[in-house]
């Protein structure tokens, strides 16, 4: 199973990846290294605020092809393969997986460490058999526009100690670009040199820590491990809506962002049909495709966050051309958790598919419902029907519910995948007393539904 970080000393002679520091865990940060002024910040951000609404980013391509994977036996160094052998004779994998972790200011950096702690604590606390192999992030690692010398306070120093591998997808605070920044130091060109290296280096961003850059092949992969196959999918730069494409043919309005993502998902897709892949196929992007938001009669709206129907049309016309969909999608950027099931009709065959946010991994919890025109809606009724959340542009959707929520609390995912079920847990967390209970839902792999919730 995964491992402990070997020496830090051993990554500059033999470019070896090291994933936390060396002996006994190390006390959390109690003030940053670079000092934020939250007066400064909030001026910066009203300033571009409509921005955040038009201004996309440009991307590089991934490296190799469209079909290509990335292996966590790749992501886990020269013992990669004898970790991923382990991970198959347990007969499961483990992983974590989290949204929109960074601290602004340090009065909220508590709520990151707390998070980061008990990821942390999961991992150790764990039989071998159940430990996590590595967290996928579902972006916005860093707040507010994911600016190199915030990377250390917000990323390496709060996850210091956690263990293994953290992939990640960036996110919107993760590549949008202030204006006049030069190319060198925008978003997206950091987050490629600390998650997207050619090989296992130390970063300038990781300070004198020894966490290494981890090497996917780009800001969308798939990566692949024992039992699943998570495709990562970057959103884009706005805050709202969230963009896989340039929308040709449904929107003019995106010019600027490559198409190169549609290729990609296409022949992921076709590699799981033509391979008659048996494992979790996961779906993960940083905009989530569903987000609450109360009936017109109610009054009020929703959270600040709402879903972005047209990213899922995209994404459904793929799957409804290949004849595959995937067992859960998963999204952060709504700061809070939320939990739906989607009924899918695809090529005559009936899924019931989670689609899961995990937006609450430190940053700033929001409610799902807020005033308007002084009307405050309630919030919704766990279980409830809430298809007009899903205009089903691609034919796809039979009905949409939301299970559960949690708008008040930090928290986290846990995955584990065997090859007959995925299961996948919300845990939450606070920094003020005793846990909530875990959220879970179960997914019988073969037949493609919802087994237990």
């Amino acid at each position: 199973m995964p491992r402990k970080a070997k020496s830090p000393l051993s990554n500059p002679m033999f470019g070896e990846p090291v994933f936390n520091e060396n002996g006994a865990p190390t006390p959390d940060p109690t003030t940053f290294r670079t000092q934020h002024d939250k007066k400064s910040d909030d001026q910066l951000y009203t300033q571009v605020q409509n921005l955040l609404t038009k201004d996309t980013v440009s991307f590089s391509p991934s490296r190799g092809k469209p079909g290509d994977l990335y292996s966590l036996a790749d992501a886990l160094g020269s013992q990669g393969p004898a970790d991923v052998q382990a991970i198959q004779k347990a007969g499961q994998i483990v992983f974590h997986a989290v949204g929109d972790t960074g601290a602004a200011y340090l009065t909220k950096l508590v709520n990151e460490v707390t998070v980061a702690d008990h990821l942390t604590n999961d991992f150790h606390s764990a039989a071998i058999a159940n430990r996590p192999a590595f967290l996928f992030h579902l972006g916005d690692i860093v707040y507010s526009f994911g600016e190199s010398l915030y990377y250390y306070d917000q990323f390496y120093e709060p996850f210091r100690n956690y263990p293994v591998p953290i992939i990640a997808i960036p996110g919107n605070h993760d590549s949008f670009v202030i204006p006049n920044t030069a190319a060198a130091d925008t978003p997206l060109t950091t987050f490629s040199r600390n998650f997207c290296a050619v090989s296992p280096t130390l970063t300038k961003e990781a300070g004198s820590l020894h966490r290494t850059a981890m090497t996917q092949p780009g800001v969308y992969f798939t990566l692949d491990a024992p039992f699943v196959r998570v495709i990562g999918l970057f959103s884009n730069a706005l805050e709202d809506p969230g963009l896989i494409s340039s929308q040709k043919g449904q929107n003019t309005k995106w010019p600027g962002v490559p198409d190169v993502q549609l290729a990609f998902l296409t022949a992921q897709l076709q590699n799981i049909k033509a391979q008659n892949y048996a494992g979790a196929v996961l779906i993960a992007v940083h905009h989530p495709p569903f987000s609450y938001a109360p009936p017109l009669k109610a009054g009020g709206a929703g959270g600040t966050h709402g879903g972005t129907a047209a990213m899922l049309a995209e994404i459904d016309a793929i799957c409804k051309a290949q004849g595959v969909y995937p067992h859960a999608f998963l999204s952060g950027h709504a700061h809070n958790y939320q939990r739906y099931t989607r009924n899918v009709s695809l090529a005559g065959k009936q899924y019931t598919v989670p689609f899961v946010v995990c937006g609450d991994g430190g940053y700033n919890v929001k409610g799902l419902v807020q005033p308007r025109a002084g009307v405050t809606p309630p919030d919704p009724v766990r279980g409830a029907q809430v298809n007009y959340l899903d205009p089903n542009l691609s034919g796809l959707g039979g009905g949409l519910t939301i299970n559960n929520f949690d708008h008040t609390d930090y928290g986290y995912l846990r995955i584990t995948v065997n090859p007959k079920q995925l299961r996948i847990e919300f845990h939450p967390v606070s920094s003020k007393g005793p846990q909530p209970g875990v959220d879970t839902v179960i997914v019988d792999l073969a037949s493609h539904t919802v087994v237990s919730k």
